[in-house]
Order: structure tokens, then sequence, then C-alpha cells
């Protein structure tokens, strides 16, 4: 659905007493997001995301790379692009004084929809919007609006929808019902591309996600392989006699730690593993106190890659 290579964006702005700034924002990124999947781009506020996409919906032009998006060139074929796209920015785009189901008619309209009302009637539906239709924008919640914002790029019904850092701003409780809608989108087979500086958001709803810092991509993958490649799991056991239990544990570990009576075994993947561990410490009869496992996190991907946290730019949660 997005094959881009190369994307390059640098901003020339002028500072206060008039000197020349220029910010590379976006160096180089590949990406390549698949029919039907949501695919996340993580990283802290000014790390190249938004850039990033708006170069990739033809509102911005890029520098350098090239890209093709839903079966178009991104530089020949700009408009054949917008018609197959839905895009919500980080503000969303209602319009406060209007109704939802004026705004939403008016781009089935400029997307030239024969049956506008229909559409319209449809997505105010899908989105359980049908009861707040006909009132204000201002007068919705936080979590309506951004509802509204998602209708109003998804009315044309385009196969790939993108969504810029969609969840900012929302309590826990819309944050999760958001995270429905999007996961809905995906079974109904529309592919999204998302961007987020929540690390939850981008484990819970990405099958593939791309990390970018700076303007460049640190690393690309499923969760669950981004958080092996770095540390794997964390078994942490208990036991009278843990360095014979290391010993024994040490085909399935990549590293064993002893403190004390604390074991860490350190694996590639915690629930495959978990099993035969205990088969071999029973049969060797080395008694066991407590067991846990751990998962690695994308912020440990994250300073893995950076050599920083991503919770200590303040962006994640």
């Amino acid at each position: 659905m997005i094959d881009a290579h190369g994307l390059r964006k640098t901003f020339t702005t002028r500072g206060r007493r008039g000197a020349i700034q220029t910010v590379e924002a976006v160096r180089g990124v590949d990406l390549a997001v698949e029919t039907g999947e949501i695919f996340g781009v993580l990283g802290p506020n000014g790390a190249g995301k938004t850039t990033t996409i708006r170069m990739l919906a033809t509102l911005i032009a890029p520098d350098a790379g090239t890209a093709t998006v839903a079966g178009h060139d991104l530089l020949t074929e700009p408009g054949r692009i917008r018609a197959r796209l839905g895009y919500v920015s980080q503000a969303g785009g209602v319009e406060e004084n209007t109704t939802p189901r004026a705004q939403i008619m008016m781009a089935a309209r400029v997307h030239g929809l024969a049956r506008a009302s229909e559409a319209t009637a449809d997505v105010l539906d899908r989105f359980d919007l049908s009861e707040v239709a006909d009132r204000p924008a201002r007068t919705l919640s936080g979590g309506q609006r951004r509802r509204v914002a998602i209708a109003l790029g998804l009315v044309h019904s385009p196969p790939l929808l993108f969504l810029d850092e969609p969840t900012t701003g929302l309590d826990p409780q819309n944050r999760a019902n958001l995270w429905n809608r999007i996961r809905e989108l995906r079974e109904r087979g529309t592919s999204v591309l998302l961007s987020t500086h929540y690390l939850d958001e981008a484990d819970a709803l990405c099958d593939r996600l791309a990390i970018i810092d700076h303007g460049l991509v640190v690393a690309q993958g499923t969760p669950s392989e981004l958080k092996r490649e770095v540390s794997g799991d964390v078994v942490t056991l208990r036991v009278g006699d843990p360095e014979p239990a290391a010993e024994k544990l040490k085909p399935y570990a990549r590293e064993t730690r002893v403190d004390d009576e604390v074991l860490r075994v350190y694996v590639d993947d915690g629930e495959r593993a978990l099993p035969a561990m205990l088969r071999v410490l029973e049969e060797h009869g080395l008694g066991l106190t407590s067991i846990s496992l751990e998962r690695s996190t994308l912020d440990d991907v994250f300073l893995a890659k950076t050599g920083r946290s991503l919770r200590d730019t303040g962006a994640a949660a």
C-alpha cells in the first residue's frame, strides 16, 4: 500500500534576528506498509513523524526520495493518491460551529459521491455519531470530535487512512474506545498509517511499526520482533541454590545472572521457554520458591537504538 525510499525534507526558517536556520526534519526515511495492516510511526515530538505523513499524503513535496502510495506515484500522480486516501491531522479539521452531518456531507460531495446522504448516514452510524449528528461540533466531547474527524476521512471509503497522533488529549476511556474503532477499520480491510508518541498505543494497535528519531528510521518490524531483538524476555526465579539452576538452564538462555537467591534468565521467547525451564528444575530437584516473566518494552527498543529513553523526552505514556 505504501513503498517509500529515501524521503527527505528540509525546512528553512528565519530566526528572531533575521538569521537563516535550516532544519532537516526528515533525513532519508524508508517505509513499506502492507495492505490491510495498521502500521505505526513511533517517536518523540519533533522526530519527523508528521512531516513524513504529510509528504506521503501529498500535502508537502519531498526534497528527495520516491514513493508509491495506494498504487500511484507520489511525485507524478498526487491527485490519484488523494482520491484513494483519508487523512486525519493532529488538529482533526472539525469545524466547531457546524454540525457533524453537514461537515461529513460536504466531504462526501467534495469526493464526488453520487449518494452523499447515504454515505454520510452510514459513517455516522459506524462511529456512533447519529445521535449527535445535528449538534454544533463545539458541544461534543473530545472523543466524539475525534470520531467525527475520522468519519470525515473515511466517508469516501478510501483503502488507506492516515491518522496523525489520533488520541492526543483524550482520556483513557476515549482512547480505548478509539483504539477499538481503529481495529475495526483493519477488520474491514482498510490500511492504516498511524503516528504516535505513546508506547502503549503503538504496542496495542500496530501490526508493524517504524521507530523514528531525528528524521531517521532507527528500527522497523513487529512490536514483538523489535522487543525480542533488543533484549528478549526476562524470567526471574527464586531458588534455594541458584548457581546449579543457572547451569541447567543455560541451553534456554541468552544470558543468566545470579544475585543472592534470585536467578534471572534472559530468553528470546519467555512463553515458549518457561514450560521447558520448569521441567528441568523439577527433574533436577531444584526447589523453586517463585517465578515471574517480564517482557521488554518498546521503550527498551528506543533506548537501545538511540541511547535515550522515549519516556525521557516527555512524549511517551
